[in-house]
């Protein structure tokens, strides 16, 4: 499986292609869709998250028939919004880039779906779900990935996950237990050498007789990912096996 070259790659990724999988990116390569929030929902949305208060649960997802199909189901934070990803089939385009009988992609197909993997793969695992904060007042993402089934632990497909991350420096691993899941969780700092700025970051990891899942938390900075640790955490506490 092809590994993800980390954020600054993806802000590459954004500049130059994909408009046909994605539809857009910020600067710290988070895709953009709807409206731009407004101050005022974002003013009181990080005072309600940084003052220490429970996410409310807004929906579920990861069983049949919600938003994103996972190995594993959690409940995401009121009034964030779910979309699956699939990464399995990103940059097979249409087209001048079609992929002809041979499975092989001419031109511009071939950085495309070389530009889509490193997008959407990262490491062991493929992005399947985004969890999006901008109806909440954040900006930001909680998104899930899923691998194929292997002989890797948790800990182990998360260490992958991080060194395939640019910049992350300062990691620190723990271990954690959800009803039949076991799994392992890590903070780390994410140093972007281009525009000299370091955020926080988080993810956790638990193994499925489907394969690896990864949950990571990203914002446009710190200040972002520290409102948004609410909406992690509820994740984290509801996370079971589906």
């Amino acid at each position: 499986m092809p590994v993800g070259v980390g954020r600054t790659g993806r802000r590459l990724v954004c500049a130059a292609v994909l408009a046909g999988a994605l539809t857009g990116c910020s600067a710290d390569g988070e895709r953009k869709t709807g409206d731009a929030v407004s101050p005022a929902s974002a003013s009181s949305a990080k005072a309600r998250s940084t003052s220490g208060a429970v996410a409310e649960k807004g929906g579920t997802v990861g069983a049949a028939g919600s938003a994103c199909e996972l190995p594993v189901a959690f409940d995401t934070a009121e009034h964030w919004t779910a979309e699956a990803v699939d990464g399995a089939s990103a940059g097979k385009t249409g087209g001048d880039g079609e992929t002809g009988g041979d499975g092989e992609t001419g031109g511009d197909g071939d950085v495309a779906e070389e530009l889509a993997d490193a997008l959407l793969h990262q490491g062991p695992v493929t992005l399947a779900c985004e969890i999006d904060a901008k109806p909440a007042g954040h900006i930001g993402y909680l998104r899930v990935w899923t691998g194929d089934p292997g002989d890797d632990d948790a800990r182990a497909v998360l260490r992958a996950f991080v060194a395939a991350e640019d910049g992350a420096t300062g990691q620190q691993y723990r271990g954690f237990a959800r009803g039949d899941l076991t799994g392992a969780e890590v903070t780390y700092a994410r140093t972007d050498e281009i525009l000299q700025e370091t955020t926080e970051e988080r993810a956790l990891a638990v193994v499925t007789p489907h394969g690896p899942v990864v949950l990571s938390l990203g914002g446009m900075d710190t200040e972002e990912h520290r409102a948004m640790l609410p909406a992690f955490e509820l994740a984290k506490r509801t996370l079971r096996a589906d």
